[in-house]
């Protein structure tokens, strides 16, 4: 699981909606309510979350890696982050996040929904057939629920609802609170991508890529909550290198991925930035953490640019 999951958690916005999506006759999202009751208020643990900044004589551009899913009680929307995000014009996000639950599930279903007549079952063995359905009861969802989708949507799926058991709230993920603060503000938010273009990464992965992200899902659903908190460890302390170490085994592993979630997207970001620059104003932007770490990040191919990204001081 370690060569997706990583990936997935710091690159993808699309992640959280996994726990939204209303199917024909039901809805799954009820599954993915914390089951534990709801803690006593608890003092707020600070977080100094990397940013950085792309100026020339008229414009300003801040860069903010985000975690997608967020346990509550972390401090990390003060000092420089708040700073930036109050003088910003404007905020830019990967995808802007729809209110409305069943307008996401209008753009994920008919991605997610298989239309070749094959169903998880007939993609799996005996075994991992066995151990996938245990996984769907484990986390509250009927084994068969997803039969007639194709495996990236079980999968990713599987990926959020462990995560909610154990604190993980997707409403205080960092682009649901941003979102929520600018339209406080007022602030106009435009996304770099569209939903349907992110879910459409997934999609169009082949088939047995697909299946090794699910079996891989479910190999290691009782690891995905440390992991996760080993990577919100290196996010709050503002350790993008660490956070690239964390990354390296799954683009390693996984080249392909790396080049379809990582890399070309960051060329296609950088290639925004560097158009946005042309106008004045000052830019808010949050993409997953994973982009602006490591080689080939945002910042690397803004460098190639002509562009120069300063980490900011807290």
């Amino acid at each position: 699981m370690k060569t997706w999951f990583k990936m997935l958690a710091s690159t993808c916005a699309v992640i959280p909606f996994a726990q939204c999506a209303v199917l024909p006759g039901s809805n799954v999202a009820s599954a993915a309510e914390p089951v534990a009751a709801a803690a006593p208020a608890a003092a707020l643990t600070d977080a100094d979350p990397a940013l950085w900044v792309v100026k020339d004589a008229d414009t300003t551009i801040y860069l903010f890696g985000t975690v997608h899913v967020l346990k509550p009680g972390l401090s990390w929307f003060d000092e420089a982050v708040k700073t930036a995000f109050d003088k910003s014009d404007e905020m830019m996000l990967e995808i802007v996040m729809p209110e409305d639950q069943s307008a996401v599930a209008k753009t994920m279903m008919p991605l997610a929904m298989d239309t070749t007549g094959k169903t998880i079952p007939s993609r799996l063995t005996a075994e991992e057939l066995k151990a996938y359905q245990a996984a769907m009861v484990s986390v509250g969802v009927p084994a068969n629920a997803f039969d007639s989708f194709e495996p990236w949507f079980p999968a990713m799926t599987l990926s959020v609802l462990p995560l909610t058991k154990l604190g993980y709230d997707p409403e205080q993920g960092a682009e649901k609170l941003l979102t929520k603060f600018a339209k406080a503000d007022s602030k106009p938010v435009s996304g770099l991508e569209t939903l349907e273009e992110q879910l459409g990464f997934f999609d169009k992965l082949p088939e047995t890529q697909q299946v090794t992200f699910l079996n891989a899902v479910v190999k290691d659903i009782d690891k995905l909550g440390p992991m996760l908190d080993k990577m919100v460890t290196l996010w709050a302390n503002g350790d993008p290198d660490g956070l690239a170490v964390a990354m390296n085994e799954s683009m390693a592993a996984t080249p392909e991925l790396a080049t379809m979630l990582l890399y070309d997207r960051n060329q296609r970001w950088a290639d925004q930035i560097k158009t946005r620059m042309d106008k004045p104003g000052t830019v808010f932007i949050a993409v997953g953490a994973g982009h602006l770490a490591g080689e080939k990040s945002v910042q690397d191919y803004l460098k190639t640019r002509g562009l120069t990204a300063t980490r900011v001081k807290y």
